[in-house]
C-alpha cells in the first residue's frame, strides 16, 4: 500500500501504546515523572504482600504478569520497581523472580520447580513467556493483571495458570484485575 495509508496506522499504534503506557506507570512515557504512591505498581504490591503474608504458612506463590513493560538493564521498567515496593513491603528479593531471567528450557523447570515448593513466592511475567507450559498452581493463591493484554485469548491464557486443577493448597483463590481510572485500561479491558 502507498505509504499515506499506513501513516493513520503508525499513528494509532503509537497512541495506544502511548496510552496502554499512561495507564501501567507515567514514567514509561516521562521517565521524570514522580512515583504514584496510589498507581497500579503500588496498589499491586501492596495486595501481594497481603497474600503473603496471609498465605505463609503454605508458601502461597503468586503469579504477576505484565507484557508492556517487561525487565530492562538502563531505563525505568515495571518489574524492578514492583520488586523494590514488595522487597520495601517485607517480601524478601530472593522470593520474587522473573520469568525473563529465565532464559533456557533448564532454568525455567528449575524455577518453576521454586514456585511449586514455595521458595519464590512471587513471579513476575508476561504472557508469551509465563503462559502456555507454566505448570505452577499447585500453591498459586493469586494472579495479577496489571496490565491488560490486546488479545482476549492471552487473558484466558493467563487465567489458565491458576483457574486449573493441581492446586494442593487453596480452593479459592484471587484473580486481580487493576484499572487505572480516566486511561485507556477501561477501554481494554471492556
Amino acid at each position: 500500500p502507498p505509504r499515506s495509508t499506513l501513516f493513520p496506522y503508525t499513528t494509532l499504534f503509537r497512541s495506544t501504546t502511548d496510552a496502554k503506557k499512561a495507564g501501567l506507570d507515567m514514567r514509561l512515557i516521562d521517565p521524570a515523572c514522580e512515583n504514584d504512591p496510589d498507581g497500579k505498581i503500588a496498589q499491586c504490591a501492596k495486595l501481594v504482600t497481603e497474600h503473603y503474608s496471609k498465605t505463609q504458612e503454605q508458601r502461597g506463590v503468586q503469579l504477576v504478569f505484565c507484557d508492556t513493560s517487561t525487565p530492562k538493564k538502563d531505563a525505568f521498567d515495571v518489574y524492578h520497581e514492583f520488586k523494590k515496593q514488595a522487597v520495601s513491603l517485607g517480601i524478601p528479593e530472593h522470593e520474587i523472580a522473573f520469568i525473563h531471567d529465565a532464559n533456557t528450557d533448564a532454568a525455567k523447570d528449575e524455577l518453576f520447580a521454586k514456585c511449586r515448593g514455595g521458595e519464590v513466592r512471587v513471579l513476575l511475567g508476561s504472557t508469551q513467556k509465563c503462559g502456555a507450559g507454566t505448570n505452577i498452581q499447585d500453591r498459586l493463591i493469586a494472579l495479577h493483571h496489571l496490565d491488560c493484554p490486546y488479545r482476549p485469548s492471552d487473558i484466558e491464557q493467563r487465567e489458565g495458570r491458576i483457574l486449573r486443577q493441581g492446586n494442593k493448597f487453596f480452593d479459592e483463590v484471587y484473580v486481580y484485575r487493576y484499572v487505572t481510572e480516566r486511561s485507556f485500561d477501561a477501554y481494554l479491558w471492556s
